[in-house]
């Protein structure tokens, strides 16, 4: 197996100081030269779609100018793996999946199989999510240093999905949670972390008119009428039709345009059934736009949310959301569901407005679109808290604190 190789960063480290400031960069630096040389090795199910791999993509590379050897290697896993790792993803966020006594079989086998294929080489191994948790039968082997870093809400899951994931996890020597109320009481230490955007990237950059209105060409958008916009991948826990019945209670008094943009992911086989139901319940309406956006089209999603009047982000569970922190970075105002990481990123009428139903985010998207100056008030709010909390260089920061607090039990680390 071959892990992706980075050898270059899209951004600099140096190109963050005009943002953060230059003692935000200095204390980044100084908590690298503390490692010591450890090699960090990621491991998670894709190299493409879906958020944890685009935040690797992105701290991997910074990682590495910091000094510290950092690596990423996916796992491998047949359609019907994937199947049963949807099952969990779901099952885990609380939905009533049918999981058999095959599919635990079949996710043990194809973990196996990656124990005995996959090379590891780490320091410090951090797995992501559920799909490779089981990996964690190496660590008597490799005598290293394991985290779990657990994206997705696990509050509320099925009992005996959790319970078959949580003997797993108990080995770690660490878990990672994005919020404190998404974690579950387990005899090894937490972190708290949550996740972050690349103000630098081709998703947050500033983009120009002239490069706004090229995207909407190519999409056959128009901006003649506002456009409420939501950005996800095609998944029934993003309620693309609940978007979609908001909007037409919202068409009824606002003449406004729909678009609903993402894409599908190697380890979720479900993505292009839902996209199909999608269409179909689109079909017929011209103010409805469905768009499947390639992998590697941030510039394209970063100029549909600039081009949008409002963003929506109408989940019915989430992980952390970090659409929401995108738009939010664009100073766009977001109408969002209060799921999940979305209330640690939408104040509630300071940098956004949660609803609960489809008819209070019919109300919301109203209220934003006849008010233009509120929703200005509270997308420049929104970018502050983004600023302060949400950036990949905090992502850093934190990571590199918990890197050096594994080798430190206590709870003061001596710089």
């Amino acid at each position: 197996m071959e892990n992706a190789v980075y050898t270059q960063s899209r951004s600099r480290l140096r190109d963050y100081e005009p943002i953060v400031g230059r003692s935000c960069l200095e204390e980044l630096r100084t908590l690298a030269e503390e490692l010591g040389g450890k090699v960090v090795q990621n491991i998670n199910s894709t190299f493409i779609g879906g958020g944890v791999a685009e935040i690797l993509e992105h701290m991997v590379p910074l990682l590495n100018q910091l000094g510290v050897d950092t690596r990423w290697d996916v796992i491998q896993g047949s359609e019907e793996f994937f199947e049963v790792t949807k099952k969990f993803h779901n099952a885990l966020h609380g939905k009533d999946e049918k999981i058999s006594k095959e599919d635990f079989a079949l996710f043990s086998e194809i973990t196996q199989k990656n124990l005995d294929e996959l090379r590891f080489y780490g320091d410090i191994l951090v797995v992501h999510d559920p799909q490779p948790a089981g990996l964690i039968a190496k660590k008597k082997e490799t005598g290293r240093k394991w985290v779990w870093r657990c994206h997705i809400d696990v509050s509320n899951p099925v009992r005996k999905v959790w319970e078959f994931l949580r003997g797993f996890v108990a080995d770690y020597d660490a878990a990672v949670f994005s919020a404190p109320s998404f974690s579950q009481q387990l005899p090894i230490r937490q972190f708290l972390i949550t996740p972050s955007i690349d103000p630098l990237s081709e998703k947050n950059k500033e983009l120009d008119s002239g490069a706004i209105d090229s995207v909407l060409t190519k999409y056959g958008l128009t901006s003649e009428k506002p456009m409420i916009v939501q950005i996800s991948r095609f998944d029934r826990l993003k309620d693309p039709l609940g978007v979609m019945e908001a909007f037409q209670m919202v068409k009824k008094s606002v003449d406004c345009q729909l678009v609903l943009a993402g894409g599908t992911a190697t380890d979720d086989p479900e993505s292009e059934e839902v996209l199909e139901e999608v269409r179909k319940q689109a079909e017929g309406n011209r103010d409805i736009h469905i768009l499947l956006v390639p992998p590697g089209s941030d510039l394209e999603i970063n100029a549909l949310q600039r081009a949008a009047a409002v963003v929506v982000q109408k989940s019915l569970r989430e992980g952390f959301g970090l659409t929401i922190s995108e738009a939010l970075w664009k100073a766009k105002p977001v109408v969002a569901t209060a799921v999940g990481g979305i209330p640690l990123q939408i104040i509630n009428r300071f940098t956004g407005l949660l609803c609960h139903t489809v008819e209070g985010a019919a109300y919301a998207l109203k209220q934003l679109l006849s008010n233009p100056e509120y929703a200005e008030q509270l997308g420049q709010n929104g970018k502050e808290h983004v600023r302060q909390n949400f950036l990949v260089t905090s992502h850093l920061r934190n990571y590199l604190l918990m890197f050096l607090a594994l080798d430190h039990p206590e709870d003061i680390i001596h710089l």
